[in-house]
């Protein structure tokens, strides 16, 4: 198992074997990919899960044929030749194929053929002796003859749709030449022709891309559409029936009736089925990695520290909710001001930017994208042409905020607040460390996928919670102003211990080493190994502490820095930085018996402890003015930024009232096989105007600069 998972995924065979190793002794895969470097041979995460992911496949196809060997030996229907094609079985598809002629089953009319003792008729129309209507009469029992020629269609119809070799013959086909084919129900609804595209479609399965499955599928689902496989079966039915063309005419005519009938009425349809399937799980695949990397990107939007911040949610008849949150996160103050309509309270609305500016030192207003977000953005860049000090604003995405707000982790944390002002709280905490409030909000609900109700929520959810707990190690925490929800992610902890690590800080006061987390109830010696290296604790006793350095190495970092003739009073200074640049690490490596990866990564650490990978990601675009769909003209250029990525292109942010669409077409001079390869969430682009239509709200966007061709 353990080989063919490394031919499968081109790896070494002791680098799967110390994979599973290190899995089954309870190491998380970013406490692997991170500080197992050199017994995993460096393997990153995805890796390492593809590593989990495939043994798992396996262990569950080894099970299914010791199922499957056994219910055949219980049947007493096992021979060597099932063993054999069993062991030979490399997916679980192969395994059901091999098992179905001998799966129980309802009582199909082939079975009550065979309850009246119609087998031996069945098996004699197959052979190649003579016709005999005598014949056919004997092997008939009790039963009429028109009774039984149904019958024997059923029986030589289900064996025949059985045969292993013939349903694969028959996927490869489907696969290879059929169709996908797709057409408006009579009376069927679709007011605003979401489907209109799919009204008479038609497309080869081979070349079919994932989001256009996954919308007809949802058409499908809505009781617009009509989907199905079509497929030119000719060439294949001669193929299937070449097998009886030396029978007797007489015997033939019956064979064929009964493969016909079992292929149009079972065997076709059951494949369909599973092309379908296949078809629909590829896109889902493909919807689920696209959700997760523009997730990580979302997650990975560097923070705005130590900056005062004015959050607003957006709206109209209940008026703009708006936090003020400190340096740190903290609320200062919350409220409500109506400058969008009905009330359209300008005047009102200005008078308490005002105070707020004169009483805190705002240095960023964020609104939420959401509803009456232009018209509420428009004040805000009006205010600031009148503001005494200089303030810039800043658009962000405010999906599941709502969501959050409403949450049990927002009224443990903000008991005394409004659902809406809770809102406005995470909106501008949002600018601040985005990975560090969207932690708290349902991943699902974060707005930055295609057709992400359209496929399997636990895949779904799988696939977030990993990217998302990849993103939390890779970037580290600190221990010391980290919520529940975001401690829940770090490597080795879960929800008792987040909680036991928030409650002890509340009671003891913060931690001020790496070691006194161990005095942490349920944290035991595993959970420390797998946590450590990703819980910082900045300015505390130990430098070391605030480093990407897991604690099992600092005796190797003392060794390091008294090699190179320094001490951990010089960490993170210019003086150290420029030494560090002169060293050798090979040949330290050799000199201090250490893995080379793991110095490598020392030398980085002590040269910037408390790194953030963030920063070195575009910062949020800060404006100062807005314009309106109506002031586009075409041509226009703009600095904008990626909302979403899907399949066809990508939405961007240009500071009016709409995203504007840039198809992949558009992306580059060069062929793009998918928009994720140019452009990501967050990603500040320049982008020119290419078409406007204001009726209906729609941008057309390009990346091409107008004088490139």
């Amino acid at each position: 198992m353990i080989t063919k998972v490394a031919n499968a995924l081109n790896l070494k065979v002791n680098q799967v074997e110390t994979v599973q190793q290190l899995a089954s002794e309870g190491a998380t895969i970013p406490f692997m990919a991170r500080y197992r470097k050199e017994m995993t041979g460096n393997l990153d995460e995805v890796e390492i899960k593809g590593i989990l992911d495939a043994l798992q496949y396996e262990e569950s196809l080894q099970k299914r044929k010791a199922d499957v060997l056994a219910k055949l030996e219980e049947l007493e229907k096992n021979t060597p030749e099932l063993t054999k094609a069993l062991e030979a079985a490399t997916t679980l598809q192969q395994v059901e194929d091999i098992y179905l002629p001998y799966r129980p089953k309802r009582r199909t009319k082939a079975e009550q053929g065979r309850e009246k003792g119609l087998q031996p008729l069945a098996d004699w129309f197959r052979d190649k002796s003579p016709y005999s209507s005598d014949k056919v009469k004997e092997l008939s029992q009790d039963v009429e003859v028109e009774e039984a020629l149904p019958l024997v269609h059923a029986i030589i119809g289900e064996e025949w749709g059985e045969e292993a070799k013939l349903r694969q013959m028959l996927r490869d086909r489907v696969r290879k030449e059929g169709r996908l084919r797709s057409k408006k129900k009579k009376q069927a609804e679709d007011e605003k022709e979401i489907f209109a595209q799919y009204y008479e479609y038609e497309e080869k399965i081979a070349g079919i891309v994932p989001h256009r499955v996954l919308a007809l599928n949802r058409g499908e689902r809505t009781d617009v559409l009509q989907v199905k496989v079509v497929f030119d079966e000719s060439r294949f039915m001669d193929q299937a029936l070449r097998t009886y063309e030396r029978l007797p005419k007489e015997k033939r005519e019956v064979v064929e009736v009964a493969v016909t009938e079992a292929y149009k009425k079972s065997v076709f349809p059951a494949i369909e089925r599973e092309i379908r399937g296949e078809l629909t799980e590829k896109a889902e695949e493909q919807a689920i990695d696209v959700f997760s990397k523009n997730l990580k990107q979302l997650y990975m939007q560097p923070p705005l520290r130590e900056v005062v911040v004015l959050g607003i949610d957006p709206a109209y008849r209940t008026g703009c909710k708006w936090a003020v949150v400190n340096e740190i996160g903290k609320v200062e103050e919350v409220g409500v001001f109506y400058p969008t309509a009905p009330k359209h309270d300008i005047a009102g609305a200005e008078k308490v930017l005002t105070r707020l500016a004169k009483k805190y030192p705002i240095s960023v207003i964020v609104v939420g994208n959401g509803t009456a977000s232009r018209e509420t953005e428009q004040f805000v860049a009006d205010w600031l042409k009148k503001a005494e000090r200089d303030i810039a604003y800043a658009i962000v995405n405010e999906a599941g905020a709502s969501v959050y707000s409403a949450s049990e982790v927002a009224r443990s944390e903000f008991p005394d607040l409004k659902v809406e002002e809770r809102s406005a709280v995470s909106i501008a905490r949002r600018i601040q460390d985005a990975m560090a409030e969207l932690v708290k909000v349902d991943p699902q609900s974060v707005g930055v996928g295609q057709y992400q109700h359209d496929v399997s929520q636990n895949k779904l959810k799988a696939s977030l919670e990993f990217v998302i707990e990849s993103v939390v190690n890779m970037v580290g925490i600190d221990v010391n102003r980290a919520s529940e929800s975001l401690l829940t992610y770090v490597s080795g902890l879960n929800k008792t211990t987040a909680k036991n690590i928030v409650a002890y800080r509340e009671e003891n006061g913060r931690f001020e080493t790496r070691k006194e987390i161990k005095k942490v109830p349920r944290l035991g010696a595993k959970a420390f190994e797998q946590a450590a290296g990703f819980l910082r604790i900045m300015n505390g006793k130990d430098v070391l502490d605030q480093t990407e350095i897991h604690p099992e190495s600092y005796p190797l970092a003392l060794s390091i820095l008294k090699e190179i003739g320094s001490s951990k009073s010089e960490v993170g200074t210019a003086a150290l930085r420029e030494r560090l640049q002169q060293v050798d690490a090979k040949a330290l490596s050799e000199q201090l018996e250490a893995g080379l990866p793991t110095v490598e990564d020392i030398l980085k650490s002590l040269a910037k402890p408390g790194r953030d990978p963030r920063e070195d990601i575009q910062k949020p675009l800060l404006r100062t003015d807005v314009m309106s769909l109506e002031d586009l003209q075409v041509g226009m250029e703009f600095q904008g930024t990626v909302r979403n990525v899907i399949d066809f292109g990508a939405f961007v942010d240009i500071g009016v009232k709409q995203d504007g669409l840039v198809h992949i077409s558009k992306l580059s001079n060069r062929y793009v096989k998918h928009p994720l390869d140019v452009v990501a969430v967050g990603d500040i682009v320049t982008v020119w105007i290419e078409q406007v239509d204001v009726n209906r709200g729609r941008i057309s966007l390009t990346m091409l600069a107008p004088n490139v061709k």
